[in-house]
């Protein structure tokens, strides 16, 4: 079994699938239940949503709303740590997974599909979080022999990528004799990202302060072409046009007993000469300035296309992601105890629906079968033995059940209002 927790189908096709399974009579009292299941915790994530956003409000730099009172230092330390912990959690609610630190630097050493060089320097952040899901692998054709032949490589692709980056203050890049207006990003804030189709070996590429370098063959390819033309132009021309001024310099010097006269002609030739030595360096520094244009146009052509959202729009993508994962999770682990022969354990559970998907739907990952059950004993939807076997309610009081705890959401008309005089 693979360590992906992601369910890789919608919530519609999950209801039909085990809506299938279900006698034709009790169909649309099962889409019902599922209906309800989905709208009783749809409305828990909107609380969940509704603090995200107030602990990232401080820290938001599109916010085009008024701030009532500073938060002190301290209060501000308080909100991040919120913030970063309810990202996390969500996070994982979706069924992502943690990116370690020894990933992240190993995408720095790996073969990059984008033929670019990344450096970032970690020391600029003061807390880093990247988190996967969706991992295939893939194949591409890419070129290589100095584009005169092309190869097929395979390598390891992440559909999604959230990106959590806190940068240090001002200070420290002072400190380190940075200048903070020659930044690309602003000191002490707070970006949060979300891309798609990324490849392992180009998470660097994520990072906010990623610096294009250039490749060793890329150096040679403008290096080794740029001496062989040096050495043209200095032996063809330079030398010959500063001839007579090495002789009279000679003269000068005592090496050389012969004077020299420098005449109109010879005057020429030497601008002439120096002109075009100064026209190489132009060329050369030129040729170094597009090549690097080059690659950081293909960096941000690739991260135009993978970017899917930015700071505080990201949290709505992982709200519906875990929305969605949540409710798949919930509504297979109570269809498989509603159809199982006997009671089951949460490990006979787990076996039954990863198996059943691998049989019957050729997919495999990790199912969460104590996020399932978890939210079923909270519903009630389930009762557990001596033994911690575990059974599903009947479908009719799934529905009550449900339907009670809606009706409780809000109680501010459980009282009756005083009749009038």
């Amino acid at each position: 079994m693979t360590g992906e927790r992601f369910i890789p189908f919608r919530k519609t096709n999950i209801v039909t699938m085990c809506a299938d399974e279900v006698p034709a009579e009790e169909r649309e009292s099962f889409e019902g239940f599922a209906e309800l299941l989905a709208s009783l915790l749809h409305h828990e994530f909107r609380g969940r949503l509704e603090a995200l956003k107030d602990s990232y409000y401080p820290f938001n730099p599109d916010a085009d709303t008024r701030t009532i009172g500073e938060l002190s230092a301290d209060e501000r330390h308080q909100a991040q740590q919120r913030l970063v912990d309810e990202l996390s959690e969500l996070a994982e609610a979706a069924n992502f997974e943690r990116i370690s630190t020894d990933d992240l630097n190993r995408a720095f050493d790996e073969e990059s599909l984008v033929k670019v060089r990344l450096e970032a320097d970690f020391d600029d952040f003061e807390q880093v979080l990247f988190y996967r899901r969706g991992e295939h692998t893939s194949q591409e054709e890419v070129k290589h022999l100095f584009g005169l032949r092309r190869r097929t490589i395979e390598f390891t692709n992440y559909a999604k990528v959230l990106v959590y980056v806190k940068f240090k203050d001002a200070a420290h890049f002072e400190a380190n004799g940075k200048k903070v207006d020659d930044l690309l990003f602003k000191p002490a804030s707070t970006i949060i990202k979300l891309f798609q189709d990324v490849p392992r070996a180009d998470l660097e590429m994520l990072f906010p302060n990623a610096r294009v370098r250039m490749r060793g063959i890329d150096k040679l390819l403008i290096g080794v072409p740029a001496v062989i033309s040096g050495i043209i132009i200095v032996v063809t021309k330079l030398i010959a046009a500063l001839l007579p001024l090495l002789l009279l310099l000679g003269f000068w010097l005592g090496v050389h007993r012969e004077p020299v006269q420098l005449d109109h002609g010879k005057l020429l030739a030497i601008v002439a000469g120096l002109a075009a030595f100064g026209g190489y360096l132009v060329r050369q520094f030129s040729t170094f300035k597009n090549r690097k244009i080059q690659f950081m146009k293909s960096l941000s052509e690739n991260l135009y296309f993978r970017n899917l959202d930015n700071d505080a729009g990201v949290f709505h993508h992982l709200l519906d992601a875990a929305e969605e994962e949540e409710v798949k999770e919930a509504i297979l682990a109570y269809h498989f105890l509603r159809n199982a022969e006997r009671p089951l354990t949460a490990e006979e559970l787990d076996g039954r629906i990863e198996g059943w998907f691998a049989d019957k739907w050729d997919a495999t990952f990790d199912f969460e079968v104590d996020d399932g059950v978890g939210k079923l004993r909270r519903l009630e939807l389930v009762e557990e033995d001596e033994q911690g076997r575990l059974s599903a309610v009947t479908l009719d009081e799934a529905k009550r059940r449900l339907d009670e705890t809606w009706d409780n959401l809000f109680t501010y008309n459980a009282q009756p209002r005083a009749a009038k005089a």
